[in-house]
Formats: C-alpha cells, sequence, structure tokens
C-alpha cells in the first residue's frame, strides 16, 4: 500500500511542472462549424502565441489553415473574438500583425481581401448570396482620436477593399447575423459610457436590391438591457438573448413584439468581452440547443420553442462556452473538475461525445489533481459571495501533523467576468506541491444573475476586496489553512484587485501582480476605446469623481503596502502601462521590503508565449517560498 511521506507544505514533487503547462496545452480561441466540418482557433504558447486555425473534416482529416508567419487574431475592441468564417473548406480569418483579412484553402498561401491601412475586422459573417464578407470594422485612421466602428460589406471578387458601410453612427457594433434566406441582418449596437453587459441594442434592417441595410428596426434592449447573440433558426424567427427580468434568458422576436422562450434564474450567456460568441444553436426542426449556468455551474438542454419545454442533456461537463449546432450534432468547448477544456463533438441523436481536441496532451493522474469544491460565504455588505476551493493534493506527500498548508486567493480579471471549477493545470501546479487555492467569483462576476453582476457598479476596489478577505477569513476560521501564510494573486482587474487588498486591507501576507492597475486616474485617463468609460459604472463619472478614484488607488498609498509582493510586467502593455507597476516597485524597495519586478520585453497585456509563461510561474514560486521560509 503507498504510504505518502510527511513534508512541509509547498515542498511537495508534482508531476505538474511549468515545462508540462506551457509545452503541451494549448488555449480553444473562436469556434465554427461547415456542414461535418468543425473549425476551431488554438492559441500555441510553444509557438509564442501564435494563434492557428485548424479544421477537421467530416472523415476526421486535420488540417493546419493557416501557415507559420501568419497569426489568426482580431484585436477589435482590443480583445477580438469573431477571428474567422469558413465555408466551403476556405477559411477568411483577420490577421494579428496587419489586421488584414486573408483568404486560405489550407494548400496554397493565404491572399488578402483587404487592403493595408488603418482597420481592424472582427465578427466575420459570410453573405453567399452576394458574395461578400459582412465584419466588423475598426477604423483607426483618426490619429489620436478614438477609432470608429462600423459594420461593413466586403466584396469577395477577387480584388481589395476595405469594406463598404452598412451600418454606423453608434459607437460599437457586434454579432452581425445574416437571415436564412439572406434577406435581412441582425446586429447589436452600443454607445458610450455602456459597456456591453449594461446596455445595448439589437437592430434589424431588410437588405435593399444594391444589399445596404435600409430602416433599421430597434428590435430589444436599452440603456438598462444588455441583448446578445442574435440567431436566426432555421424558419427564419430571430432569437437573442437579453437581461430584462434579471438573468441573461432567451427570447423571440414576433415581428412586432417579442417573447420569452424560457423564463429562468440562469444565465444563458456570457459578458462579451470577445466577439463571436455563442451558447446556443438550432437543429433543422427548430430545436434549440442552449448552455446555461446556475450558480456557475453550466449545463446543456434542448428547448421546444413552441412548447416553452427543455430536455436536459446529460454530459459529463460543468463548465461549457462555445456552443455550435449543425444538423443533429453540437460542437462544444467544455471542461469539469477532473477534465480540462476541450473541444468536443456531441451526437444530439444518441447522446454520444468523443473529444476533438484537448487543450492539455498529457493526462493527469486523478491521485495529484485537487477537485474545486464550490463555496458560499458571507462577503460584501453580509451578501453571498462565491468562489471554488482546491484543497492541497498529492498522492505521494502529506503535510507535517498539526501544520495548515498557506491559502493562494485568486482574483479572476475583468471585473466584469467569472471562473470556474474547470480543471485548470495553472491551479494544479500550485496545490498538487501544498499550496490551497480559493478561487474567487467575487461581486460584480458573471454566471449569478444581473443583480449580483451589477452590485459592483460604484464599489469596485471595496466589494471585490472585501470578497476576496472574507474569503480567504472563512478557510482560516473552519481550520482548513494557515492564516499566517495567505497570498493574494490576480492579472490585470484581478491584479488590481490584488493590489488594493494588500494596499487597503491587512488580511493578506504576501502577493503576486500580473500587469495589474494600480493607478485608477491614469486607467481612466488613457485607456482603448472600448474600456473608456468602463470605470464610470465601476467607481464614479470621470472625471467628476476624481477624488473616489484617488482614494481607491493603490499607488497613491505605497506607505500602507506593508508585504512583500512579485510583479509580473510586459513592456508592450498599452492598458497597463508598465509605469504603474514600476512606482509600486520603488515604494516597496525604499520600505525595505521584499519585491521583485519581472519583465518581458516581448509581452503586451496578457502574456502569450510560453517561455515567458514558464519564468513568470517558477519566478512566482520562488518568491513564495523565500518569503515563506519554504523548502
Amino acid at each position: 500500500m503507498h504510504q505518502p511521506i510527511a513534508a512541509p507544505y509547498g515542498t511537495w514533487r508534482s508531476p505538474v511542472t511549468a515545462d508540462l503547462i506551457v509545452g503541451e496545452t494549448i488555449r480553444i480561441g473562436h469556434v465554427a462549424v461547415d456542414g461535418a466540418d468543425t473549425w476551431w482557433v488554438e492559441v500555441r504558447p510553444a509557438e509564442a502565441g501564435r494563434a492557428v486555425v485548424m479544421r477537421r473534416a467530416g472523415d476526421g482529416t486535420l488540417q493546419e489553415m493557416t501557415p507559420p508567419g501568419f497569426n489568426a487574431r482580431s484585436r477589435v475592441h482590443e480583445y477580438g473574438g469573431g477571428d474567422f468564417t469558413a465555408a466551403g473548406g476556405m477559411v477568411w480569418f483577420a490577421n494579428a500583425a496587419d489586421q488584414r483579412i486573408y483568404r486560405s484553402d489550407g494548400q496554397t498561401a493565404p491572399v488578402p481581401v483587404t487592403p493595408a491601412g488603418p482597420w481592424r475586422y472582427a465578427d466575420l459573417a459570410l453573405d453567399t448570396a452576394r458574395n461578400r464578407l459582412i465584419a466588423v470594422r475598426e477604423d483607426h485612421s483618426g490619429g489620436g482620436r478614438q477609432p470608429v466602428d462600423t459594420l461593413v460589406a466586403i466584396p469577395l471578387d477577387g480584388g481589395e477593399s476595405a469594406g463598404e458601410v452598412l451600418a454606423g453612427g453608434a459607437d460599437f457594433y457586434a454579432a452581425p447575423s445574416l437571415s436564412p434566406d439572406g434577406g435581412q441582418l441582425a446586429w447589436l449596437e452600443w454607445n458610450h459610457p455602456h459597456m456591453p453587459w449594461d446596455g445595448t441594442e439589437l437592430k434589424l434592417a431588410r437588405f435593399d436590391a444594391d444589399g445596404r441595410a435600409e430602416n433599421p428596426l430597434r428590435v430589444a434592449g436599452g440603456p438598462r438591457i444588455s441583448v446578445v447573440q442574435p440567431r436566426w433558426s432555421p424558419r427564419g424567427e430571430l432569437f437573442f438573448v437579453d437581461d430584462r427580468a434579471g438573468w441573461w434568458n432567451l427570447r423571440r422576436w414576433q415581428g412586432c413584439s417579442s417573447e420569452t422562450v424560457l423564463q429562468m434564474q440562469a444565465e444563458f450567456a456570457k459578458p462579451l468581452w470577445v466577439l463571436g460568441q455563442s451558447t446556443y444553436g438550432f437543429t433543422p426542426d427548430g430545436r434549440l440547443v442552449a448552455a446555461y449556468a446556475m450558480d456557475g455551474v453550466w449545463s446543456l438542454t434542448e428547448v421546444n420553442v413552441d412548447a416553452q419545454q427543455m430536455t436536459p442533456i446529460e454530459l459529463p461537463y460543468t463548465d461549457l462556452g462555445m456552443v455550435l449546432v449543425a444538423g443533429r450534432r453540437a460542437v462544444l468547448t467544455a471542461g469539469s473538475p477532473t477534465e480540462a477544456l476541450a473541444l468536443v463533438d456531441l451526437d444530439l441523436a444518441s447522446g454520444v461525445s468523443r473529444l476533438l481536441r484537448r487543450t492539455t496532451t498529457p493526462v493527469i493522474n486523478e491521485d495529484y489533481i485537487s477537485v474545486a469544491q464550490a463555496l458560499r460565504f458571507q462577503g460584501f455588505g453580509g451578501h453571498t459571495a462565491h468562489a471554488f476551493y482546491y484543497p492541497p493534493v498529492n498522492r505521494d506527500f502529506v503535510g507535517p501533523k498539526g501544520a495548515l498548508p498557506p491559502l493562494i486567493v485568486k482574483t479572476h480579471g475583468g471585473p466584469t467576468g467569472a471562473t470556474s471549477g474547470t480543471l485548470s493545470l495553472s491551479i494544479q501546479y500550485w496545490t498538487s506541491r501544498g499550496f490551497a487555492v480559493l478561487d474567487v467569483n467575487y461581486t460584480g462576476s458573471t454566471g449569478y444573475g444581473t443583480a449580483y453582476r451589477r452590485r459592483l457598479c460604484g464599489q469596485w476596489g471595496i466589494a471585490d476586496v472585501d470578497d476576496a478577505a472574507a474569503g480567504a477569513t472563512y478557510l482560516v476560521d473552519a481550520g482548513l489553512v494557515d492564516g499566517d501564510r495567505l497570498i493574494i494573486t490576480g492579472s490585470s482587474a484581478g491584479g488590481y484587485t490584488t493590489l488594493a487588498a494588500l494596499t487597503f486591507r491587512d488580511t493578506f501576507k504576501a502577493g503576486a501582480s500580473y500587469y495589474g492597475i494600480s493607478d485608477l486616474c491614469a486607467l481612466a485617463e488613457d485607456t482603448h476605446k472600448f474600456e473608456a468609460h468602463y470605470t464610470d459604472s465601476l467607481v464614479a463619472p470621470w472625471p467628476e469623481g476624481r477624488a473616489e478614484y484617488e482614494a481607491r488607488s493603490p499607488i497613491r498609498y505605497p506607505e500602507r503596502l506593508g508585504c512583500p509582493v512579485i510583479f509580473f510586467q510586459g513592456l508592450q502593455d498599452k492598458v497597463v502601462p508598465p509605469e504603474q507597476a514600476e512606482r509600486m516597485v520603488e515604494a516597496l524597495r525604499a520600505k525595505g521590503l521584499p519585491v521583485e519586478y519581472v519583465t518581458f520585453a516581448d509581452e503586451m497585456h496578457g502574456f502569450r508565449n510560453g517561455a515567458n509563461i514558464k519564468r513568470a510561474l517558477e519566478a512566482e514560486l520562488a518568491f513564495y517560498c523565500r518569503v515563506f521560509g519554504i523548502g
């Protein structure tokens, strides 16, 4: 019988190495289906984060559709998404380096269909009746002014065109969707100061004889209603998701009004950070196949729309992302606490599923896997907060008798976003070494209804920080973790929560900030168009609320920061410039506190290069070991 060895928490030998994480993992991005073909983008850290369009034919043949030298990544709204569309074995994709659209048959060199210039494209849709692409275009020709968004039609007659404008005048566009007969176009638009999870409008227009969208009609939405994902059923009915009832629920347009398809305390969509999202689709007979979340856990269901009846589809997954339907099959991105996110093909008739592409090649022995445990605890304002807890697990080791593990509290980005309990090697890296991890869905996270999401309005830097600290305290009081070794870490907006918690609370004893925001004033004054007014709702209107921004900016109170911190920063980051991290580093050095500043010359906002991800992970572990005398 295998007897584990008693060893200090944090020193356990683990098969989950940094090399394994960056060398044998990918990230799946945009997904599409075309008949029996399945298409997807896979982001490869081992290739410096290059995004490759892959095609899997119906016979199982795999083909790489974008050759080396091409990187299928849109930068519209900075976060991109909707990077390609495909039909008949051909793919049209946005290339990262020049943001032009290229056509590729996977055999010959990709051919540009848009000219070089100040344009970016995303959310591509093929208008076969008129031999053109419809896309969201971002025009950066205005110098220092904000880029101009439009919906454009790009002819595919063999030349190069920047596109003919179909709709303009709004600050943002997304999700162009053609009716089955090609006669109508639906799309989303919204304006500052709203984010797409605050308020959007769904527009509908018919095409005239020249292919122009005439007399657009507002179908749904408004300043306080978030509409997402317009889709057409096979019989030409327009569906969408909106949150007018307090949850992102499915609705159907009836020609002069809309009706709820299913009214549930569940979320049938995710926040529109990236374009091209899809959480539902239609079978040929008009039934809906849809993913939805309740209490942060995702399920799949088939819906008889006319009868408003749902039939659960049993799956071994608790996290669902993209959902595409073609015939009687569905293609999903899916994961569970014991299975890393994967691309899955589901036969809707038999219920049989098969893996098309894993995001993690190696299969880790379950004796090294810490399974997520959903927690509820009292957080900000006495309200319930949510998190996933991972105790340390390693079949070869146990902690010393009477000792408790150090805890790492993770704060996700966004802040309008969410974490899930899906198996993550980046979390198992820590738990298999003897650290406990708490991954917090703090106030403002999605998956728990509109009220929970909007509770962060005006409270960023307060509610999220309270929840992170309360989650750590909850585990200390339960006798599960060591209260003297509490760590907090996060990236981007999660990095802000991390730095705010370290500055304005005394709960945590160390931290790690990955390109974290420390100066809210600088963020409000100098950020990209998509987020230009995001902090108006999260903190206060800018610049009228400057005092509130200053009060919540960690960079303005370096004297309150009294514990060791390690900072990771891309030197090409335009969202959170390196200067913010550097000022915090200098303040800690002046106080004589342990601090490290790890930079990457080739990284922007978010690390994609495998070598850099490995270096950061190993440096973070070494820092904690040094700070807490582990090893």
